[in-house]
């Protein structure tokens, strides 16, 4: 029998779905592919070590997109040791289909974009 994959519900204004809105609601947000770009490069990361791989972002903001993104099934969470606490995320293979998309924004990015045009906290973050 073949395994169908639930997909993420989410909230909707309009009566007409748009799966192009839909995905910009996810990957619009400013650090999800910064996120996505990091899981994919290291498998998986610690918060810390994931916090250092992207500057700029505050554990706050980090733990609300991590959190978020596990909802919606990119990103589990892992509790590796109790005491000292420690947890790792990685992918999930709804999280791994998303590589496609963010090197296709490297690409673009790398075509037209130059460090001039950045804003200097911009230009920390572009690593790809």
């Amino acid at each position: 029998m073949e395994e169908t994959t639930k997909k993420s519900e989410l909230w909707y204004r309009s009566d007409d779905w748009c799966s192009i809105t839909a995905a910009s609601n996810v990957l619009g947000k400013k650090w999800v592919p910064a996120i996505v770009h990091r899981l994919l490069k290291n498998e998986a990361l610690g918060f810390s070590a994931l916090r250092e791989e992207i500057y700029g972002v505050s554990s706050k903001v980090l733990s609300e997109n991590l959190s978020e993104m596990e909802r919606l099934g990119l990103v589990e969470r892992r509790i590796i040791s109790d005491r000292p606490f420690r947890v790792e995320y990685r992918l999930t293979e709804r999280g791994k289909d998303l590589e496609a998309v963010i090197d296709s924004m490297a690409e673009w990015g790398d075509k037209h974009l130059v460090p001039e045009m950045l804003t200097e906290e911009q230009q920390d973050m572009r690593e790809f």
